[in-house]
């Protein structure tokens, strides 16, 4: 229980693993700890019953789902923060190389924006102002699958190969 809000340990088991099925799919990674895990999904399971989404348990959300839209689960943050450190920022999820032991990840600094500076690109100014796009766009080489952001993924969710296969689209 937290807040007035209780989780059921069914709740909770139920979600991770769907989200565990999910992230295999995709070519993501739960954290094989599995009670560290599950008491991140419960803090899931708070939000969305508090808030009506599934917002990230390790943030301050507002309660306003369109100013928090960058912190429902998968957050927006998850897959540079995978690349960056190895875990997202709650560490929830983690890369092959956290879940085969080879890596630790340490400290991971927050990457979301304080609040007020409006939406920024990779160049850092306002998203207005710019005529080219926010993020480069990675086009997979085998199945053609398409992302604007940073760096590709680590694993394309499509049709699984690993980043390599990646090329830059736009």
């Amino acid at each position: 229980m937290t807040g007035g809000i209780i989780v059921t340990a069914e709740e909770a088991d139920r979600l991770h693993e769907k989200l565990r099925k999910e992230a295999a799919a995709g070519g993501y990674h739960l954290n094989p700890d599995g009670g560290f895990a599950k008491s991140l999904i419960q803090g899931l399971l708070v939000n969305e019953k508090r808030y009506g989404y599934p917002a990230c348990p390790c943030r301050l959300a507002s309660g306003t789902k369109e100013e928090d839209l960058d912190l429902i689960c998968p957050c927006d943050y998850r897959d540079p923060d995978l690349t960056d450190y190895g875990a997202c920022f709650c560490a929830l999820y983690v890369s092959q190389s956290v879940l085969k032991g080879e890596k630790t990840p340490g400290s991971i600094p927050d990457r979301r924006p304080p609040p007020g500076s409006g939406p920024k690109g990779s160049d850092g100014a306002p998203a207005g102002e710019r005529p080219s796009l926010a993020y480069p766009v990675w086009r997979c080489r085998v199945c053609g699958y398409l992302c604007a952001r940073e760096q590709p993924p680590e694993v394309c969710p499509i049709c699984k190969v690993k980043k390599e296969r990646f090329e830059r689209f736009m």
